[in-house]
């Protein structure tokens, strides 16, 4: 059965939560064909939190793609966005086959590309089913939410005060075993933690993935610093989201519990792999994720 894959066009609209201005912003402005304009977040980092610019690519890749279900990305961010600025997404129709569309969206601020994506829809179609278990870990409720680790600029270590529950974002998070980020240990290099939309998203199948693009770029680099003993927040490291690529493959509401588990296979030339599992909280793998970053000592040669 066919569903409608776009997200509506941008509307003023009034926002009293953090997941209201999300929703919001990813309602993008059209321009002209195959151009639209995407509102920036703050959410307290150096730059443009990169979920953000993947979010809204897809969303402009898909509204020239109705018909069709957004199954995969490939994203390369180019340069650091500026969280103040507006966003133009231009996409180009590369092609329309009988089963799958491609598309390609370039980001861009200041007329300077930030990030090139690729995107691929898909017709419906059934076919051969298999996946990977979903790891035994405690249930959401018995987890405390993450704290609230964004750094201001100048970037400085939180002072203790500062690190409380993260209450202001629009995904919720809690991790299974987290990391003392005043005084981080060294751990293996793999994480889980559940994540949900922090209240009721709508129904839409093309929101719901592009909110989870969104929420797939917390924690990715953070775990390959894990067996390091360093957390991205100390004054002295510097760390980005290199590439990113993402893969759909069963239904999901991301204002339901998702357990996101992460592992970092390699890391050296100060870039470190992490790949991960999205899964329902049934066991179903929803999606797949990879990401290169850089992780970046200051006053190491790189």
């Amino acid at each position: 059965m066919q569903t409608d894959t776009s997200v509506p066009a941008s509307a003023s609209i009034r926002a009293s939560t953090a997941l209201e201005q999300l929703l919001a912003l990813f309602k993008l402005e059209y321009l002209q064909p195959d151009h639209y304009v995407g509102q920036s977040l703050d959410l307290g980092f150096r730059n443009l939190f990169g979920g953000h610019i993947l979010g809204q690519a897809l969303v402009a890749a898909g509204n020239t793609c109705e018909q069709r279900n957004a199954h995969s990305l490939h994203a390369y961010f180019l340069r650091g966005g500026n969280p103040h600025a507006p966003i133009h997404y231009n996409v180009d129709r590369i092609r329309d086959g009988s089963s799958f569309s491609v598309r390609r969206v370039t980001a861009s601020q200041g007329g300077k590309a930030i990030l090139i994506l690729s995107s691929s829809f898909q017709a419906h179609e059934e076919g051969f089913e298999h996946q990977t278990v979903m790891p035994d870990v405690p249930p959401p409720e018995s987890l405390a939410r993450a704290v609230n680790t964004t750094r201001p600029v100048p970037e400085l270590v939180p002072a203790a005060a500062e690190l409380k529950p993260a209450s202001n974002l629009a995904i919720e998070m809690r991790p299974v075993d987290p990391v003392n980020q005043r005084q981080p240990e060294k751990k293996a290099p793999i994480q889980s933690f559940w994540f949900r939309a922090e209240g009721r998203v709508p129904d839409n199948p093309a929101m719901q993935k592009c909110l989870l693009a969104y929420a797939s770029d917390f924690g990715l680099v953070a775990t390959c610093l894990r067996p390091h003993g360093v957390v991205y927040s100390q004054p002295d490291m510097v760390t980005a989201s290199l590439d990113h690529a993402m893969w759909f493959y069963q239904d999901f509401r991301i204002d339901d519990w998702l357990l996101y588990a992460i592992e970092s296979p390699v890391a050296g030339h100060a870039r470190g792999m992490n790949r991960g599992n999205i899964f329902r909280r049934d066991g179903t793998l929803v999606a797949c994720v990879a990401q290169e970053g850089l992780i970046r000592r200051i006053g190491e040669h790189g």
